[in-house]
């Protein structure tokens, strides 16, 4: 579908209850012509000097649609002046999210080009793409045309982020409320391909689970003692921590998923079939993940006249 410079293409459609905008691909052809390049080469650049970037990057999406969608909400500094409240220290983002140094170079880059054109919320769609893209996964197709919004949402950030110590049953429910069904959760759930994780996050299931993998657990424990060093990283994927494969899957059937979330994928229920198609399948894994991506980043989008473009994603204008 083709976009005149100014007009966004609308297409209705819902997802649940919530009603979203289809976004467009070629949104900047015209308005900023070069937007694209710019962001994969400043990923690349990113990537290439920090391997864990790429995963910083691509949660950083995910963490921005799920609360109040795809927005760029999370890159809103708290502001005490204004007494502003954004969602950095949220439980799920506080000394977690990370990545936003890299985010404010790009907008830098590309305010330079086409100055309050490209929105900081599309910013990170095709960041996420760009990153996985980079360490070896597949491509996908990002809509583009989404605003910036004026708010955030500090409680919803808390509320909505699933977390590492989730059982099963809470994850389907925490991705069916935004529209994904269980497959499309365990597919998104292969982002822990890729990544790393502070000891704070999985300490419990180090040392109280028992579907854990007696030997990955040891060897986990110099790392990550039962009290104390909380911010130590461990590798959600030990194989390949740095390549965006399906090895994650393979990890699960046998008990060394990192997060007790992870580990839950593949523990006698009802995901437990898609996580070994995954882990022999890498092509499905692949496909439906990018498909998934696609649909997570048209998460109730901003746009028209809606919300703003930022000229410095950390406050609003």
């Amino acid at each position: 579908m083709g976009c005149l410079k100014l007009t966004v293409c609308l297409f209705l459609f819902t997802v649940g209850t919530t009603v979203s905008a289809q976004l467009t691909a070629n949104f900047y052809a015209t308005s900023c012509p070069k937007a694209l390049s710019t962001i994969k080469t400043a990923v690349n650049s990113a990537v290439s000097s920090e391997r864990r970037m790429g995963a910083s990057l691509l949660r950083l999406h995910f963490h921005d649609c799920f609360v109040n969608g795809c927005d760029g909400s999370i890159l809103l500094d708290d502001n005490s002046t204004t007494g502003f409240v954004g969602e950095k220290t949220a439980g799920p983002n506080a000394n977690s999210a990370r990545g936003f140094e890299v985010i404010d170079n790009i907008k830098s880059k590309v305010e330079a080009l086409c100055p309050k054109v490209v929105s900081c919320a599309d910013i990170l769609a095709v960041a996420a793409r760009d990153s996985v893209l980079a360490l070896g996964g597949a491509s996908w197709t990002v809509g583009l045309g989404r605003r910036d919004s004026t708010t955030a949402s500090l409680s919803t950030a808390n509320s909505d982020l699933p977390g590492p110590t989730s059982s099963l049953s809470s994850l389907i429910s925490s991705f069916s409320n935004k529209g994904f069904s269980a497959k499309e959760m365990v597919a998104l759930s292969g982002s822990h391909t890729i990544g790393q994780a502070r000891c704070t996050t999985f300490r419990t299931r180090l040392y109280n689970d028992n579907n854990i993998n007696a030997t990955f657990a040891t060897s986990l424990k110099s790392s990550c003692p039962s009290s104390g060093s909380d911010n130590n990283l461990s590798p959600l994927d030990l194989q390949t921590p740095n390549k965006f494969d399906n090895l994650y899957f393979k990890n699960l059937l046998i008990n060394k998923g990192l997060l007790h979330s992870d580990q839950e994928l593949f523990n006698g229920g009802s995901t437990d079939a898609q996580v070994k198609t995954y882990s022999s399948n890498p092509n499905a894994f692949s496909n439906d993940f990018s498909n998934a991506m696609v649909k997570m980043s048209n998460l109730s989008p901003l746009t028209g006249s809606q919300g703003e473009i930022r000229a410095n994603c950390r406050m609003k204008n």
